[in-house]
């Protein structure tokens, strides 16, 4: 059987049976995952306060021993020192040693992610020998110079120079990278620069204790940021520093694309980040709302409390949904990939490219919820949230950040939308079939039968299969109208963008509940109430949509549609759902 191509969950009705989700790690997974947050129990939890004091030496202590449990090598194939294992692991890894502080999750990501993955996916053999043992062992870490004061999205409008010395044996670079995560101790910089006038950038990997002149990379004092503050974040200057022409990483011109594709799985990974972090800040706030008392009563007695800790859990559920069916999407194609004979570097890469528009779901949507997780947890403790004595206030500070880094939100929500017409328009994906079959449905009379919903999830797969018709029609209107100049509507592709993303999340969860779930759990609870709001949230930027660019009997025509595709038959009872999630955890005490 083909594996799913990436954004095709648009065009098909995919069945609960073909979606992953963590109640199908196998025991090995399990095993990885109960170690890694034994170790955060253990080690960072206690430690929490160092943290907040910008002790990064800390920080650098507890990454060597994430070193010395093979967790920094888990993406780093075995011949290269690491440990080789699959996609869906490296993202258990990530989610759960990443949720106690974001200090420590920067570091990983960093080196990891981004500090690792552009040597193991383009380095030569040669390079791979000799720099990957290292980073996989945490013998030295790894940074990422990418980012410059006037090059933050636009990343290829780097000033950063490269040019051939005479002899033709080195580089000589110079310039200036901000923002560098792990600067203050790393040994192993992936960096890019323009040779001479090329239009684009060009990747280079050195280690800082093998240059000629030690004086020619130098770094700026540490950053002092709103969160992450154990964070090391320093500007990089490069001072006619010499880099030896085989140090050059890929090949000339093509640092832009690997650029992207580290982003790409960073972005995943990133959303990942985000998971064990929502679960802390929802396991502290039911726990707080059950020994708080007001009026001679628990705080988790109140109607408001319950609420917000039902919404908080749902998040995590959808969260969790979403991120390992996508996991497992990119890990099943790179093993399809594999078995048709490409090398796993390259069908990595590939991998992660295929599902590029999901990353970018993924990373909006999770690191978008954990903030609001967060925000809704100071919410929780009251007056005691706003105080560094309780982890709200650290947990809120950390995860303002998820949303900038790996591209902000906002160029994430553009680029998910910008690469499903680009699919489309090179005929990767065929959107403007059903595109047009949702025009024609527009123009014929509506079936008034009432059809049987007795079967488990069918009419919220019915739901979601007519929320696609709506990103179909609006968005297959808007390119009509628009055509190439569709870029330029930022506004319209942030509401189509929206769409799309409430459409990924919400099928994900209801896939979940339906393959591993009954229909009284509270996991169908929360998956029912999840897309209750995700229409609500859908038919507000649809309309938006719509009007903006719609006018008369067109209009009134895809106005009418909207209302036809997100009209349930069985409206759910919202409000017995969001108890019946609250009444479980609170009882429970734990997500």
């Amino acid at each position: 059987m083909a594996t799913l191509k990436g954004g095709e969950f648009l065009i098909k009705q995919i069945p609960a049976n073909e979606i992953f989700s963590v109640e199908e790690l196998n025991e090995e997974q399990k095993m990885l995952r109960d170690s890694a947050k034994e170790f955060i129990d253990r080690e960072v939890v206690p430690q929490r306060e160092r943290f907040e004091k910008k002790d990064y030496a800390f920080t650098e202590e507890t990454m060597r021993k994430l070193g010395d449990m093979g967790m920094l090598g888990i993406a780093v194939p075995e011949e290269y020192g690491g440990l080789g294992m699959g996609f869906v692991t490296t993202m258990l890894a990530c989610d759960y040693l990443s949720g106690t502080t974001g200090s420590l999750a920067t570091a990983y990501g960093a080196h990891t992610g981004i500090g690792t993955l552009p040597i193991v996916l383009y380095g030569t053999e040669e390079q791979k020998k000799k720099y990957l043992p290292d980073l996989a062992t945490g013998t030295k870490f790894g940074a990422y110079c990418l980012t410059e004061p006037d090059a933050g999205s636009d990343a290829n409008s780097g000033k950063t120079r490269a040019k051939l010395s005479e002899d033709g044996k080195h580089y000589i670079i110079n310039g200036q990278k901000m923002w560098i995560s792990n600067a203050g101790f790393a040994d192993t910089f992936t960096l890019f620069a323009k040779i001479d006038d090329d239009k684009n950038i060009t990747g280079f990997v050195i280690n800082r204790s093998e240059l000629e002149n030690p004086e020619s990379l130098t770094f700026g004092e540490e950053e002092h940021k709103l969160g992450i503050r154990a964070s090391s974040t320093r500007q990089v200057f490069f001072n006619d520093m010499k880099i030896p022409v085989e140090n050059l990483l890929g090949e000339r011109n093509n640092g832009f694309k690997i650029a992207l594709n580290a982003l790409n799985v960073g972005r995943i990974k990133l959303a990942a980040a985000c998971l064990d972090a929502q679960r802390r800040i929802l396991n502290h706030s039911i726990q707080y709302s059950n020994e708080r008392k007001q009026f001679n009563v628990s705080i988790a007695t109140f109607g408001a409390i319950r609420k917000k800790l039902a919404e908080m859990a749902t998040g995590v559920f959808v969260s969790e949904a979403g991120s390992y069916r996508a996991a497992k999407n990119v890990q099943d194609k790179i093993d399809e990939l594999v078995a048709g004979g490409m090398d796993h570097q390259a069908a990595e890469l590939k991998g992660v490219e295929e599902f590029a528009v999901e990353c970018s779901i993924l990373k909006v949507f999770v690191s978008d919820l954990a903030q609001h997780t967060a925000d809704e947890g100071i919410q929780v403790y009251g007056g005691m949230g706003f105080s560094e004595d309780t982890p709200m206030e650290a947990a809120w500070r950390d995860s303002r950040i998820s949303r900038i880094y790996e591209g902000t939100n906002e160029i994430n929500r553009l680029l998910a939308v910008g690469m499903l017409i680009k699919r489309a328009m090179k005929g990767e994906l065929d959107l403007l079939s059903p595109a047009m079959a949702i025009s024609k449905e527009l123009m014929g009379i509506p079936s008034f039968e009432v059809p049987d919903y007795s079967e488990f999830m069918s009419e919220e797969k019915a739901i979601i299969a007519n929320l696609k018709k709506v990103f179909l029609m609006v968005s297959g209107a808007a390119l009509q109208k628009y055509m190439m100049d569709i870029e330029k509507q930022q506004h319209l592709l942030l509401n189509a963008s929206e769409i799309l993303n409430q459409i990924y999340m919400a099928e994900s969860a209801v896939l979940r509940a339906e393959k591993h779930f009954s229909p009284d759990s509270v996991e169908a609870a929360m998956a029912q109430l999840n897309l209750y709001k995700a229409v609500e949230k859908i038919t507000v930027a649809a309309k938006e949509g719509i009007i903006s660019f719609a006018e008369g009997d067109e209009q009134r025509m895809m106005l009418s549609g909207l209302r036809r595709f997100t009209k349930y038959t069985n409206n759910p009872n919202v409000v017995a759902l969001t108890e019946k999630v609250a009444a479980h955890y609170i009882e429970k005490g734990t997500y």
